[in-house]
């Protein structure tokens, strides 16, 4: 039994494919399906089910691949600790970012990060929350930066900082003369959300009051705050965007930026760990570096971004 066969095991398993595995793994399938057969034939015990679509574990397999998660768990936990006791931040970082969040917070502080902890491994996934919570319960990824209030209990948030709201609206709307805006003011009939799946659009939609969500007249469905705004600037609609945008609105679009009356109208981010997590040194190495990185960002929004 080697690392590389339970790694493979693992990959099937969050896949429900042997090909999608491969193409995970980096590897050809039929290397792969021989690393599992060579397993399997090793235990005694069939642990697929390649019959069903997507294919499962057996029962047996249940147990192997719980196993495999918590033998994987500590192998690749050893440089972390080793590093730990030698008093540096060093290892592989699996982390998950959702799409409100990635293009606006990443530039401010990856390449800081990295130049300050050249010998962390950091690879990043941009992934809905839905997708986040599943990768982290299937061991694809170690950590995420996201919107606060929305893992089970199982997953631990570690506040960083407040991301306020703001209203974006279009030159022709007849809310463009204002420069505050109170949620009353909001027709639902004018505002723009993202797609479903994306935390941003529930916390709006529990802002602006729940029949949003209901209204129809304008359906488009988009994951992307920078393609919403871009269609409010071309049309007569208004959209809700966080803080954390601010700095990268054009100068001549910065007057369709409105405040909210509701000063508590924000969301908090946070960075999102399992509670058996252990590589305790490099999330506060990312802690730190995000910490430093928004407190030179409110300097800059300070002097009007």
């Amino acid at each position: 039994m080697t690392i590389i066969q339970l790694e493979y095991l693992l990959a099937i398993a969050n896949c429900g494919s042997f090909s999608k595995a491969s193409e995970l793994c980096f590897v050809t399938q039929p290397s792969l399906s021989m690393q599992i057969k060579n397993l399997e034939d090793e235990l005694g015990v069939v642990l697929l089910d390649r019959s069903k679509k997507p294919v499962v574990p057996t029962q047996a397999g249940e147990i192997v691949v719980e196993k495999a998660r918590e033998a994987l768990l500590a192998y690749n936990n050893i440089k972390e600790c080793v590093a730990e006791l030698k008093g540096s931040v060093a290892g592989r970082l699996r982390l998950g970012v959702i799409p409100t969040i990635a293009p606006y917070l990443l530039p401010r502080f990856i390449h800081q990060f990295s130049d300050k902890y050249p010998k962390v491994e950091l690879e990043i996934r941009e992934m809905v929350t839905a997708d986040i919570i599943r990768a982290m319960d299937n061991d694809e990824i170690d950590a995420a930066i996201m919107a606060g209030g929305t893992c089970p209990e199982r997953i631990t948030e570690l506040e960083l900082f407040d991301d306020r709201f703001y209203v974006y609206v279009s030159p022709e709307n007849h809310l463009s003369a204002r420069t505050n805006l109170r949620i009353e003011d909001i027709s639902p009939k004018e505002l723009i959300l993202l797609s479903e799946g994306h935390c941003l659009r529930d916390q709006v939609v529990e802002l602006c009051g729940a029949d949003v969500a209901s209204y129809h007249s304008y359906s488009f469905h988009s994951g992307s705050l920078e393609t919403i705004m871009r269609l409010v600037d071309t049309t007569s609609m208004l959209t809700i965007i966080p803080e954390m945008t601010l700095p990268y609105i054009p100068a001549e679009h910065k007057s369709r930026v409105k405040t909210l009356a509701r000063g508590a109208a924000s969301r908090k981010i946070v960075i999102a760990v399992r509670r058996t997590y252990a590589k305790e040194t490099i999330i506060n190495a990312l802690r730190d570096s995000i910490m430093e990185a928004m407190t030179t960002r409110k300097a800059v929004v300070g002097r009007g971004w």
